[in-house]
């Protein structure tokens, strides 16, 4: 028997209530719309995020609001074309909102699952807002990328400060195989290894890569997802059990 639809957008006012009664997580996919090289598709981030979360919450139980297609991307600058970023405040304030609005629904626990690096700032500063809003809501943000340590070191075996790498690139040729073009494939190596500085990525690379995509199959990628599923349904189930500390 199928599981059942997790994603918000595709229940009735009913189907979101009897969710936030019987205590489901609202799950926030945060993604980019970015250039992911001249190989990968540009919603990347958002399609990875997207898709773990719904198969994570098909398993669990909750629900995943419409997923976030604007991340803040502004260190890919107008170098390359294809990049669509918002300002780390619009990025707070847009959080903040759809926070605001998972809350009037009844749910009180919100877990954003990040596709894109540098969403990491204004996330959790909305996140910090919306705990101090609304007292009675149980944040969290997590990446893809860093749900476990050993999924870490994976999607970094390639290059610690990776952009459209191996991993990324099995994860989409397991996923969306016609969203890769693998002719226009190349690698970099990444040169902000050893350095204490952040720098823009056209100061680190020329094709808006860092990392080996050229190794990518989409049996690595299947094999990471499924890593990356179990990981966040474990986290899930986790969160939706947990219960507030006694205190005294």
């Amino acid at each position: 028997m199928p599981e059942p639809d997790p994603r918000w957008a595709a229940k009735t006012l009913t189907g979101v209530g009897v969710s936030s009664a019987d205590g489901a997580i609202a799950v926030l996919p945060v993604g980019a719309t970015e250039q992911p090289g001249p190989h990968l598709a540009s919603g990347a981030d958002t399609l990875f995020a997207e898709r773990v979360s719904v198969a994570a919450a098909a398993r669990t139980g909750d629900i995943v609001l419409p997923s976030l297609p604007y991340g803040c991307s502004l260190g890919h600058t107008a170098r390359w074309p294809g990049t669509l970023s918002l300002h780390p405040t619009t990025m707070t304030a847009v959080v903040v909102e759809i926070g605001r609005w998972a809350h009037a629904s009844g749910f009180r626990k919100l877990v954003l699952v990040n596709g894109h690096a540098t969403n990491g700032p204004p996330c959790q500063s909305a996140l910090l807002a919306l705990r101090h809003e609304l007292p009675d809501l149980r944040p969290r943000f997590v990446s893809l990328f860093d749900l476990s340590p050993e999924i870490a070191a994976r999607y970094a075996e390639d290059a610690p400060d990776f952009h459209a790498n191996e991993a990324e690139t099995s994860l989409m040729m397991h996923l969306e195989p016609d969203a890769v073009d693998a002719t226009a494939i190349v690698d970099e190596p990444d040169r902000t290894v050893g350095r204490v500085l952040l720098y823009p990525m056209p100061a680190v690379t020329t094709s808006g890569v860092v990392g080996a995509p050229s190794s990518a199959s989409a049996d690595r990628g299947a094999e990471l997802f499924a890593a990356l599923v179990d990981a966040l349904a474990e986290l899930l189930a986790a969160a939706r059990a947990e219960r507030d500390p006694e205190l005294g």
